[in-house]
C-alpha cells in the first residue's frame, strides 16, 4: 500500500508551482473587467477565483492521471507524485473526484447561461492531456481551456451568451497562451521526441523561437486593435507597453533553447498577464 504525505497531494494539485494558476486567474480577470465594465462585484470576484484555483488543480490531476506512464521517462515531470509513485491511481481519482464535487457547487452559484458554457470547458480541460497523442499543435488546445474563464464572465455577469468582445479577447489570450506553452515545450523537446509526444516545439523545430515571437507580437497587437475599438484611454496602451516590456525580457531567457531559461520565462509570463489586467483596471 502506498503511503502518501500531505505534501504528495499538495504537489499533485500544484500548490507548490503557483505560476499556472496565475496564468489561468489574470485572463479570467481581463473578462471580469470588461464584462462588468470596471469592479465586478465581490460575488463574482469570489467565484471565479475560486473557480480558477479548483479547475486549474483538478486539470493537474487528470493531467497527471492521462500521463502517469509518460511522466517517468521525462527529466522534469518525473518526480511528480503520481509518476513517482508516492500517489496511486484511486488516490489520484479521489483527489480530482472532490475538486469537481468543488466545482459542481461553484456551478450552481452561475446562472443558467453561464452554467452551459461551463460544461464545454469541462470537456475541453479533461481532452487537452490526450490532445498531446494526436494533434500536432496541443497548445492550440490549451489556448482554448485557458480562455473559456472569458465567455463564462461575460456569461455570468449579464446572464446572456457572450458578446463579439467576448471572443476577440479569448482569441487574444489563445494566442498568449500559444506563446508560453510553446516555451514551455521548448524545456521538453528532447525527452518528448523520444516518448512520442507531440508538441509546438516539436512542430516548428527550428523556428520555434520566431514562433513564440510571432504569437507574442499577435496577441499584443490584437490586444492594441481591441482597446482602440473599445476606445479605451492612454492608461490601457501604457500597460501593454509594459506587457510588451515583459515580452522583450522573456525573449533574452527562450531564444537560449536551454530547459531552464525556458522554464524561467515561462514562469514569468504571469507578469504579462497582470500589466494587461492593469490595463483593463485602469479604464
Amino acid at each position: 500500500m502506498i503511503e502518501s504525505k500531505p505534501a504528495d497531494y499538495l504537489r499533485l494539485i500544484r500548490m507548490d508551482k503557483p505560476a499556472g494558476t496565475l496564468l489561468l486567474l489574470w485572463p479570467t480577470l481581463w473578462g471580469l473587467w470588461l464584462a462588468a465594465d470596471g469592479w465586478p462585484g465581490w460575488r463574482w470576484l469570489c467565484v471565479f477565483i475560486a473557480g480558477v484555483v479548483v479547475m486549474r488543480a483538478f486539470g493537474c490531476v487528470a493531467n497527471d492521471l492521462a500521463d502517469r506512464k509518460l511522466d517517468p521517462y521525462v527529466a522534469r515531470t518525473r518526480e511528480r507524485p503520481l509518476a513517482a509513485g508516492r500517489i496511486g491511481v484511486n488516490e489520484a481519482l479521489g483527489v480530482g473526484g472532490a475538486l469537481l464535487l468543488c466545482a459542481v457547487g461553484l456551478w450552481l452559484l452561475l446562472p443558467q447561461t453561464a452554467q452551459w458554457w461551463a460544461i464545454p470547458a469541462l470537456f475541453i480541460a479533461v481532452a487537452y492531456p490526450f490532445s498531446k497523442r494526436f494533434i500536432a499543435l496541443p497548445q492550440a488546445v490549451l489556448g482554448i481551456a485557458f480562455s473559456f474563464g472569458i465567455p463564462m464572465a461575460f456569461a455570468a455577469v449579464h446572464d446572456a451568451h457572450p458578446p463579439p468582445v467576448a471572443w476577440a479577447l479569448f482569441f487574444a489570450n489563445a494566442l498568449w497562451v500559444m506563446a508560453y506553452d510553446t516555451i514551455y515545450a521548448m524545456a521538453d523537446r528532447e525527452d518528448d521526441l523520444k516518448i512520442g509526444v507531440k508538441s509546438a516545439a516539436i512542430f516548428f523545430g527550428e523556428k520555434d523561437v520566431a514562433a513564440v515571437s510571432v504569437f507574442y507580437a499577435l496577441c499584443v497587437s490584437w490586444l492594441s486593435l481591441l482597446g482602440a475599438a473599445l476606445d479605451f484611454n492612454y492608461g490601457y496602451y501604457f500597460a501593454l507597453l509594459t506587457a510588451a516590456g515583459f515580452v522583450f525580457y522573456f525573449y533574452r531567457a527562450y531564444r537560449a533553447r536551454r530547459p531552464e531559461s525556458c522554464m524561467s520565462a515561462f514562469r514569468a509570463n504571469h507578469w504579462f498577464g497582470a500589466a494587461v489586467f492593469a490595463g483593463f483596471a485602469a479604464q
